[in-house]
């Protein structure tokens, strides 16, 4: 008897190291709040720098190891966006430092209206001031260090853990193309994403999830992460010790609503954080491994831009964002004798064993994209992700671009593209999204 509850003991001691051997996690997290006044990132009508600080800005790593040692780091920061540039600064510094391949990291942007200006993310949007372009630079550079350092925090700090997943809804998100075209059909994504991380003792070390919707409640001159980061410091009050990292969905087209109100942010962000601790709290789905990675570009088309004579007569025109925009296409016309015909778009995914996809899109994309992918790789453990890696311009659906109006055309002049994509923009990537899903083995 003695020697069968031995051998038992040993096979429940194996298969504990089993299950908890397929995984290892460690997570990192720094403050990115400006110490001086900055011009603040997302809308144009702003004609000053910050004044004031309502809440602190963060970036966030959460590393995951699988069980042939591969790393993959998620990071979730509460900023605009990353540019190509900013991106591919981080992207060199962690493989050069941390040894992270190119598709096992993903930089996903909270989209805050509510943060500072980085790079050249929509500066044809913006009036700045020498000085303010000199605040802009030396902030950009701060940040992109702490990105890097962060990674490497939550690499070092890799443990043991085991993860589940499961979704919640949320209800606050509005289709704002039906804001005076009620004739739309204004589809929307309410689904919240979670993805929870565990000590072997049970005790929560993080959870990633996600929504759909525009983080732009706020629009005045005080910093803050606006609902994501309501619901980011909601959630870390709930959970002692827990690191909480908001992932942005596709939400180009989606709103929360009704806004400008403070007491409006917390509450959407109390929302979230509510609809996060219940899937927390009820049967969450094992997550296992291995982590299977790819990433690569498409070309996306656009349509023919105007011509020089086209661009010179917008340096007529009233408002300062279009004679910036046409500026500094003449600037790429006298530079490179032509406009670029397509942009390289980023592709991301991540497959989590028999668990998981995870669809890291590039730009502004449109709740369509979100919709089509779950319909395609499955409702219940596809999460489709915007805002990745880089922010360069909405990602129309071919619906949104016959519809026309700001996402599908007149958004790539505070972005500073040439022309609107053309109509075959949607099938290319989802023929790229199925060409990276057949490599990591999911052929749906």
């Amino acid at each position: 008897m003695v020697k069968i509850a031995r051998i038992l003991g040993f096979v429940a001691l194996l298969c504990w190291t089993c299950a908890w051997g397929q995984w290892q996690a460690g997570v990192a997290r720094v403050d990115v709040t400006p110490d001086e006044p900055i011009w603040m990132a997302g809308y144009a009508a702003r004609t000053k720098p910050s004044e004031g600080v309502l809440q602190s800005l963060h970036v966030k790593a959460l590393a995951l190891k699988d069980a042939s040692g591969a790393v993959s780091v998620l990071v979730a920061a509460d900023t605009l966006g990353f540019t190509r540039e900013m991106s591919r600064k981080v992207v060199s510094e962690a493989q050069a430092r941390h040894g992270i391949p190119r598709e096992r990291l993903v930089l996903n942007a909270s989209h805050t209206h509510s943060g500072p200006v980085t790079g050249q993310l929509l500066r044809p949007a913006y009036v700045l001031p020498p000085e303010q372009a000199a605040v802009v630079t030396r902030y950009t550079e701060k940040f992109l260090g702490h990105v890097v350092a962060v990674i490497g925090e939550s690499v070092k700090s890799l443990g043991p853990a085991e993860l589940a997943f499961e979704q919640g809804l949320a209800g606050f998100a509005v289709n704002r193309r039906r804001v005076g075209h009620r004739e739309y059909a204004g589809p929307v994504d309410h689904d919240v994403p979670v993805l929870s991380v565990r000590r072997p003792d049970g005790r929560l070390l993080a959870v990633v999830f996600g929504y759909a919707c525009h983080a732009t409640v706020l629009s005045d001159y005080v910093i803050n992460g606006d609902w994501p980061g309501f619901a980011q410091e909601a959630l870390e009050g709930r959970h002692a010790g827990v690191t909480a990292l908001f992932v942005t969905g596709c939400g180009a087209d989606q709103n929360p609503l009704p806004r400008r109100k403070v007491e409006l942010a917390r509450k959407y962000g109390e929302i979230l954080a509510e609809s996060v601790d219940l899937v927390l709290g009820g049967k969450m789905k094992p997550v296992n491994g291995p982590l299977k990675a790819a990433f690569a570009t498409v070309d996306l088309p656009f349509q023919a831009p105007p011509s020089r004579q086209g661009f010179e007569k917008r340096l007529e025109k009233e408002s300062a964002m279009e004679r910036n925009h046409a500026r500094l296409m003449l600037e790429r016309l006298d530079r490179d004798g032509k406009l670029a015909a397509s942009y390289p778009y980023p592709v991301q995914l991540w497959r989590f064993g028999d668990s998981l996809t995870f669809i890291s899109m590039a730009g502004e994309v449109v709740v369509d994209y979100s919709l089509r992918f779950k319909q395609q790789y499955g409702w219940d453990d596809t999460w489709v992700s915007g805002y990745n890696n880089d922010v360069f311009a909405y990602i129309p659906s071919l619906r949104v671009l016959r519809e026309g109006g700001y996402e599908g055309a007149t958004a790539m002049i505070p972005y500073g593209q040439p022309a609107p994509f053309a109509e075959p923009v949607e099938e290319i990537i989802v023929k790229k999204v199925a060409e990276l899903a057949r490599q990591v083995g999911l052929a749906k």
